[in-house]
């Protein structure tokens, strides 16, 4: 009964002595994290205001070391968190074929994000070296990647709308020579019906590692309207036959399948055709059939299509 109870007051003194042995080390690294060090820490670079022409490299340097003076306070978060600093490339300079900032300028960049408590001493290097190269920049057209299923007899009211239409590409001379055009992702729609609208990726060539985009997507849309189809007689038009002779074809009209809206339909007449059969374009030396071409159509229709693709025909001297 003894023994435990003395082992009871025993532990009870351990805990109180590990208490106050606790609170006085906190009271000393309190104390000392309140007075002033100087020491190193380390800062992430991050560039920003590049001019126009120049470019970042891929082998930048991402980070550097600062003597500073600060509480200890300062010094712990530093140790667990690098602070970010903004690097401005408008004061950069070119020397010697390398873009550099030099020591001062760096100094005032720092010292200007860094908190009032915090003297800056020294850098670990008495300029910037930026991996830095001249580009080119121009502007390419986007093409849509459609994969569209229409309903019956819907179809897409003239080419496809894209908003941004074009991208402004940015890098070494030789690698944007190269680019014609940028495609977007696919877009796969079915059973089609109405007007359409969306927002898609752009797919950039692999190849162009050192080149930057200013967008990386685009909206595309088209309107989707009802068609019809009708079937005009024609007149076939003659030419380059020889002179003193009069030529009759057999057929003398051909039909003309026209794909178009209702509305466009409803205006368009056979006159709005033109048929030619040229006598330069026998379709033997020794026959006497002649190709037809479609010489003329009305404008904005979906389609149209010759039901006959040549004529026979007779010379009569006049």
């Amino acid at each position: 009964m003894l023994k435990k109870l003395l082992s009871g007051l025993n532990q009870r003194k351990v805990k109180i002595f590990s208490l106050f042995l606790i609170c006085s080390f906190l009271a000393w690294f309190l104390s000392n994290l309140s007075e002033s060090y100087e020491s190193r820490a380390n800062f992430d670079l991050n560039y920003r205001n590049l001019p126009d022409t120049l470019l970042l490299g891929n082998n930048a340097v991402n980070t550097m070391e600062a003597k500073i003076r600060t509480s200890g306070f300062q010094f712990l978060y530093y140790k667990l968190n690098n602070k970010r600093i903004d690097i401005d490339l408008s004061q950069v300079e070119q020397q010697r074929g390398r873009y550099t900032l030099g020591e001062d300028a760096l100094k005032k960049q720092l010292e200007r994000q860094l908190s009032q408590n915090i003297s800056l001493l020294d850098l670990d290097r008495n300029q910037l070296v930026v991996d830095l190269y001249q580009v080119a920049s121009k502007e390419v057209p986007i093409k849509a990647r459609l994969d569209i299923q229409y309903q019956q007899n819907f179809i897409m009211d003239g080419p496809p709308t894209v908003s941004p239409s074009t991208v402004l590409v940015k890098g070494p001379q030789n690698e944007i020579d190269t680019l014609v055009q940028i495609n977007t992702s696919e877009i796969k729609l079915a059973d089609v019906s109405s007007d359409f609208s969306r927002d898609v990726l752009l797919v950039f060539p692999k190849n162009l590692s050192n080149s930057i985009f200013s967008i990386n997507r685009t909206n595309v849309s088209g309107k989707v309207v009802k068609f019809s189809e009708k079937v005009y007689e024609v007149p076939v038009r003659t030419i380059n036959f020889p002179a003193g002779y009069q030529v009759k074809t057999f057929p003398n009209s051909i039909s003309v399948l026209c794909k178009a809206t209702i509305e466009q339909l409803k205006v368009i007449t056979s006159d709005d055709f033109e048929i030619v059969a040229d006598y330069k374009q026998l379709a033997n030396s020794n026959g006497n059939e002649l190709f037809l071409k479609l010489s003329d159509k009305p404008e904005k229709i979906f389609g149209v299509r010759l039901l006959e693709n040549r004529v026979n025909f007779v010379l009569e001297q006049q």
